[in-house]
């Protein structure tokens, strides 16, 4: 859910890496792109407010003062959010280059019609 609501907010070069085989603390990354900190802020807002109307909590986002990178933390799925020059100086896409992307288009989004609904951890990375 939050690499579909974030690609509803415009949100760029969503993707979700399945990072459950190389690290322990979390089974997806949600990496996505704002164009700036209003943008990003934005991003940020809608994933909480629309996942939290799903019952989804999580403890206050580590960055969002600044609106450079934001961490959004739901245990198994975790979101980042950050403005492009963060995106490539961190490098988070080459330092998860290994895991698999998965392809969001794919999976099914919980509501919506036809299909089997998916795991609840990836259900909140979609």
């Amino acid at each position: 859910m939050a690499a579909h609501i974030a690609e509803s907010k415009k949100g760029v070069d969503v993707k979700v890496y399945d990072v459950s085989e190389h690290i322990k603390i979390a089974s997806y990354f949600v990496l996505v792109t704002g164009l700036s900190r209003p943008h990003v802020r934005a991003i940020t807002s809608e994933v909480h407010a629309r996942l939290k109307d799903l019952g989804e909590t999580h403890p206050r986002p580590e960055g969002a003062d600044l609106g450079w990178w934001v961490l959004i933390d739901y245990v198994d799925v975790v979101v980042h959010v950050l403005q492009p020059e963060a995106r490539e100086y961190y490098g988070l896409d080459q330092l998860y280059a290994q895991c698999p992307v998965l392809d969001v288009a794919s999976v099914d989004v919980p509501g919506a019609a036809g299909g089997t609904e998916s795991p609840p951890a990836a259900r909140a990375a979609q």
